[in-house]
C-alpha cells in the first residue's frame, strides 16, 4: 500500500519557523482535506514535501513507502511518485506543453514513450479537462487564464499518475463548470489508480464534489484537530475562531 508518512516535521523560511511539528499519514485511496486560515502552514507543508529550496526542514521525517523523501532531489521525489499541483503555476516561455510532458514522462521510463502513444494519451487528457486540443502546442501556462493553468496542472497529474498527489488550491480561479470538470477527473483518477490525495482548499463546495476521507485544520503551523467530512462542514459553518485557542 502506497503511504506518505510525515513525522514531527518542522520547517522554517529564512530562519522563521512555519511548521512546528506536523504528524500526518496519507495512504492510497485516501483524500485528506487540509484547511486553516491563510498563513498557517498548509502550502508550506506541500512545498517542503516536494523539496522547494525556499523551505528548510529543521526537524522530522517524510517517508514515501518507507523511503526517505528528504534525502531525494526534487526530480527524484517526482519519479518516486509525488506530485504537486501548484497554487500559482509558473509560465515557461519557449517550452510547449507537449514537449514538457513528453520529457517528464521519458524521465520516468526506461525507454522513450512512443510518439503516437504519447499523442493519444495527451489528447485524451486534454479532452477530459475540456480544453481545446491546440493547448498542447502552446507554451506552458503562457497567456493562460487562472482556470487554464489549474486545468493544465490536472493534465500533468493524469499523465504522471502519481502515488500521492498534493493539490494546493487547485479549485481557485475556476468557474462553477470548471470546478465540476476538475473534480470529476480527480475522482476518476483516485478510483482508477487508488492515488492518495492531499487537498488544500478553503471551499466546502469543492469538498462536496471530492469527498474527503480525512480532514485536518492547521493553526500556527500545527494540525490542531483532525476528523472526517463532518469537520469540513463544521468549519464551513462556524469558521476557525473556535479552534484558534488550540494553536
Amino acid at each position: 500500500m502506497n503511504t506518505l508518512e510525515i513525522q514531527n516535521l518542522h520547517v522554517s523560511i529564512d530562519g522563521k519557523p512555519i511548521l512546528k511539528g506536523v504528524d500526518l499519514i496519507v495512504r492510497e485511496n485516501e483524500v485528506h482535506a487540509l484547511m486553516g486560515p491563510n498563513g498557517n502552514g498548509k502550502s508550506t507543508l506541500l512545498a517542503a514535501i516536494m523539496g522547494h529550496p525556499k523551505y528548510e526542514v529543521t526537524e522530522g521525517k517524510v517517508l514515501l513507502n518507507g523511503e526517505d523523501v528528504l534525502a531525494m532531489e526534487v526530480d527524484q521525489r517526482a519519479k518516486a511518485g509525488l506530485f504537486l499541483g501548484m497554487q500559482y503555476p509558473q509560465e515557461i516561455n519557449g517550452v510547449t506543453i507537449s514537449d514538457f510532458m513528453k520529457a517528464a514522462l521519458n524521465t520516468r521510463s526506461e525507454k522513450p514513450i512512443p510518439l503516437f502513444s504519447f499523442i493519444r494519451t495527451l489528447d485524451k487528457a486534454i479532452q477530459k479537462v475540456e480544453m481545446k486540443s491546440e493547448i498542447a502546442h502552446r507554451y506552458v501556462n503562457e497567456g493562460f487564464s487562472g482556470g487554464e493553468k489549474k486545468r493544465n496542472e490536472i493534465i500533468q497529474m493524469m499523465l504522471l499518475k502519481p502515488k500521492i498527489a498534493m493539490l494546493d488550491e487547485i479549485d481557485s480561479g475556476l468557474d462553477v463548470d470548471a470546478i465540476k470538470v476538475v473534480a470529476r477527473v480527480l475522482n476518476e483518477q483516485i478510483e482508477e489508480s487508488k492515488m492518495g490525495t492531499l487537498i488544500v482548499s478553503h471551499y466546502d463546495r469543492f469538498y462536496q464534489l471530492v469527498q474527503p476521507t480525512h480532514a485536518h485544520v492547521f493553526i500556527h503551523g500545527k494540525i490542531v484537530v483532525s476528523g472526517d467530512r463532518e469537520l469540513v462542514t463544521k468549519v464551513d459553518e462556524q469558521g476557525y475562531d473556535w479552534l484558534k485557542e488550540l494553536g
